[in-house]
């Protein structure tokens, strides 16, 4: 049997909207987001995705709901809500199931850390689960330093937190750490 590798998405076919998690295009991602969860760690993994209440994702300090849409279609997407004045927390980091290992996971995250550069956050931090290597890998790739023992078991951890400091643009166009 062979399988068909998805077309790399070209960056003119992919749109970036903001949204409230109310919107109806927000809907693919929860329900396969919990739906994977559920998949890994067993339970009603739903149940967690409804622990924080909309309003968290929600301007001013929380995170507006990205999503890339191909053709009107959800294909990736993330949150970001407000842990404390200079710290942001992503959340629901996803890619749909049919368009993954095409680099849009990259693209989310750093949509979110733009947007919440610009919100005024200079820090991002997040944990994913033990069970999800592919997200491990994904944040280990794009600059999160982890605040875990990375030897261990992550069985034996938990969530596994990261975190990133942002930076700002210099008025020369370099970027500063702040």
């Amino acid at each position: 049997m062979t399988s068909v590798a998805q077309p790399p998405a070209h960056p003119a076919e992919l749109t970036v909207v903001e949204v409230p998690v109310s919107d109806p295009l927000v809907e693919p991602l929860l329900r396969e987001l919990g739906d994977e969860y559920s998949a890994r760690y067993g339970g009603d993994a739903h149940g967690e995705m409804a622990r924080y209440p909309d309003e968290e994702f929600t301007a001013p300090y929380g995170g507006v709901l990205l999503l890339l849409l191909e053709h009107g279609e959800p294909v990736a997407g993330g949150a970001f809500r407000r842990c404390d004045a200079t710290t942001a927390e992503l959340k629901r980091i996803w890619t749909h199931s049919a368009h993954r290992r095409r680099g849009l996971a990259r693209r989310v995250v750093a949509e979110l850390e733009r947007e919440a550069g610009i919100r005024g956050y200079r820090r991002v931090y997040l944990t994913t689960g033990p069970r999800q290597p592919e997200a491990r890998g994904l944040y280990l790739a794009t600059g999160y330093t982890p605040l875990f023992d990375t030897e261990a078991d992550p069985e034996s951890i938990g969530p596994l937190p990261f975190e990133k400091h942002l930076t700002a643009e210099a008025p020369e166009g370099k970027a500063a750490e702040l």
